[in-house]
C-alpha cells in the first residue's frame, strides 16, 4: 500500500470573502436592503432584471468599499469600472452579474492577525464591488427564488495566493471580518449569509515555486467548517497526487456529514463569463480630498486597538487577540475598563469565565452593564475570594441585572475569612497533611508553596483570604526551617 507523506507537501490557499454592506438600500436600486422579510418583498425592476430597467449607483456603497480600502493600507483607486459577468443561474435574474473584473475600486492592502501567538501578514489582491444574487429556496416537492437579496451590495475581498495552513486561513478571515464590523460597514452575520467565504486551493511539493491545478470550495458558513473542508480538501490533493491521480479544475461544496468535499461542477475560466465593460454605468471617479477625508475619519481598527493592548495595558498577546478578534467583547472591555483599571483581570474574566458561562445561554455581555467590572473590583479589593468570585459569577449569568456586590451582601457563604484565629487552624492541618512538601519549600522549590495555599483554599471552599493565608503560612514555614 502507498504511503501517503502529507508533510512533504505545502497546501497554497487564495480566500474570497463576500462582504454584504449594510447599506439602506441596494447597490444599483432604491428597493431596500434588509434581511428577512417575506420573499419577494424587497424588490424593483432593477432586482429583477426587467427590461428597459437602469441601474444607479449608491454611493454609499462606494464610501464603505474605500473605508475598507484604506483601512487595510490599499491603494483606493481613483478610476474604476463596472463590468458584466454573464452565467445562466435561477438566481442571476438579468443572467449577467455587475461586477469589477480588471479596474477594480480596491488594489493590494495587508491583513495582519495572530496565527497561533505568531504575528502574520497576509497581501490582499484586490477588493471590488459588485451586486449580489437571489436566493434558492428547496421545499419537498418544488423549489423557489427569493429575489430580496438580489442587487444587495457586496464588496469582495480576494487574497493573494499566500496563506498555506488551514489556521491561517481561519485567522485571515476573522481578521477580514473585524475589520469591516469595526468599520460598521456590514454587520458579518455568517447564519445570515452577510459574510461568505470561498476558498481557492492547491497543493505542492515542498521547495516548489510554481502552482498546481486549484479548485474552488463554496461558500463555507463558519470558520470551524471552513477549516475542516480545507484539511479535507488538501489531504484528498496529496493523495490523488502520491497515487498519480489527476487533479481537476472545479468547484466543490463541504459535506459536514461525510467530513469532505465534494465536486459541484467543472469549473468555468474567466473567458466562460464573457466580461465586458457595463454600458449602463459611468465609471467610478475619486479624487484625492475624497480618499483622505474617508482615511482621516477611520475609527481604531483591530490591528491598532491590539498594539496598544499589548504596550500600554500590558495583555499576553493571546488575550489580546481574544478581544479585538470580537467587536463586541472588545467594546464592552473599553466600557469596563472606564469602571476596572485592573485590564489583565478583566480580560480573563471577560475572555475565560464569562465567555464560557455564555456560550450555551441566552444571555450577552451586553445584559451586563459594568457588573464584570464591580465584580473584578471586589477580587481586588479583598471583598471576596477568586473562588467565591467563580460562585457570584455564576448567578451573576442568572441575574445579569443584579449587582454583584448586592449578591454577596445577601449570601452568607459568600463572606471571605479574614480571622487569623479561623484560618490557623486549617493551615496547621495542611502542614501536618503534606510534610513533603514542607521539605520541597525548604529545598528551595517554590511550587510547594503554591501548591500548600491551594490546599488551604481547598479546605476553606475558598473562602480564606489569600493575603492572610500567605502571611501565615509564610511566618509559619520560616519558622520550621
Amino acid at each position: 500500500m502507498t504511503e501517503i507523506r502529507y508533510e512533504q507537501w505545502e497546501p497554497v490557499i487564495g480566500l474570497e470573502i463576500h462582504i454584504q454592506l449594510n447599506t439602506k438600500s441596494k447597490l444599483f436600486a432604491s428597493s431596500p436592503n434588509r434581511f428577512g422579510d417575506e420573499p419577494n418583498t424587497n424588490i424593483s425592476e432593477v432586482c429583477t432584471g426587467q427590461p428597459g430597467a437602469l441601474p444607479v449607483l449608491n454611493k454609499e456603497a462606494v464610501k464603505k468599499a474605500v473605508q475598507f480600502g484604506c483601512a487595510v493600507g490599499a491603494r483606493v483607486a481613483h478610476f474604476s469600472k463596472f463590468d458584466r459577468k454573464s452565467y445562466f443561474y435561477p438566481d442571476s435574474p438579468r443572467n449577467f452579474q455587475i461586477t469589477q473584473f480588471d479596474q477594480p475600486i480596491v488594489v493590494g492592502g495587508t491583513i495582519t492577525c495572530d496565527v497561533g501567538g505568531a504575528i502574520k501578514h497576509f497581501q490582499i489582491n484586490r477588493a471590488h464591488l459588485e451586486d449580489d444574487a437571489g436566493m434558492l429556496k428547496h421545499f419537498t416537492n418544488f423549489a423557489g427564488v427569493d429575489y430580496n437579496r438580489a442587487g444587495v451590495p457586496l464588496i469582495e475581498v480576494v487574497s493573494e495566493p499566500c496563506i498555506h495552513t488551514p489556521k491561517e486561513a481561519v485567522a485571515y478571515a476573522m481578521a477580514v471580518k473585524a475589520i469591516a464590523e469595526y468599520l460598521d460597514i456590514s454587520d458579518c452575520n455568517m447564519e445570515e449569509g452577510s459574510l461568505r467565504i470561498d476558498a481557492n486551493i492547491s497543493v505542492r511539493l515542498k521547495g516548489e515555486k510554481t502552482l498546481r491545478t486549484k479548485v474552488e470550495i463554496k461558500n463555507m458558513n463558519s470558520f470551524h467548517n471552513m477549516e475542516m473542508a480545507l484539511e479535507s480538501e488538501i489531504r484528498r490533493q496529496c493523495r490523488a497526487y502520491t497515487l498519480k491521480e489527476e487533479i481537476k479544475k472545479g468547484t466543490y461544496r463541504f459535506d459536514l456529514e461525510k467530513k469532505e468535499t465534494v465536486l459541484m461542477r467543472e469549473k468555468e475560466d474567466a473567458d466562460d463569463y464573457r466580461y465586458f465593460p457595463e454600458p449602463d454605468l459611468v465609471p467610478i471617479v475619486l479624487t484625492d480630498a475624497y480618499i483622505e477625508e474617508i482615511k482621516k475619519s477611520l475609527p481604531e481598527l483591530p490591528a491598532e486597538r491590539f498594539k496598544r493592548y499589548i504596550t500600554e495595558l500590558h495583555l499576553p498577546e493571546y488575550s489580546a487577540n481574544q478581544l479585538v478578534i470580537d467587536k463586541a467583547l472588545c467594546n464592552y472591555f473599553e466600557e469596563s475598563l472606564k469602571i476596572c483599571p485592573n485590564a489583565k483581570s478583566l480580560c480573563n474574566w471577560l475572555t475565560v469565565e464569562f465567555t464560557g458561562r455564555l456560550k450555551d445561554s441566552d444571555k450577552s455581555l451586553s445584559d451586563f452593564s459594568g457588573n464584570i467590572a464591580r465584580l473584578v473590583n471586589l477580587i481586588d479589593k479583598g471583598t471576596i475570594t477568586g473562588r467565591i468570585a467563580k460562585d457570584v459569577a455564576d448567578e451573576m449569568v442568572l441575574n445579569p441585572d443584579k449587582n454583584p456586590e448586592e449578591i454577596v451582601a445577601a449570601n452568607p457563604d459568600y463572606q471571605p475569612m479574614h480571622d487569623t484565629s479561623d484560618i490557623e487552624p486549617i493551615i496547621d492541618q495542611v502542614l501536618l497533611e503534606n510534610p513533603s512538601s514542607i521539605a520541597d519549600y525548604r529545598a528551595g522549590k517554590t511550587k510547594a508553596f503554591g501548591f500548600l495555599v491551594g490546599q488551604v483554599m481547598k479546605l476553606s471552599k475558598g473562602k480564606a483570604s489569600p493575603s492572610v493565608v500567605n502571611d501565615l503560612l509564610t511566618k509559619k514555614l520560616d519558622l520550621s526551617l
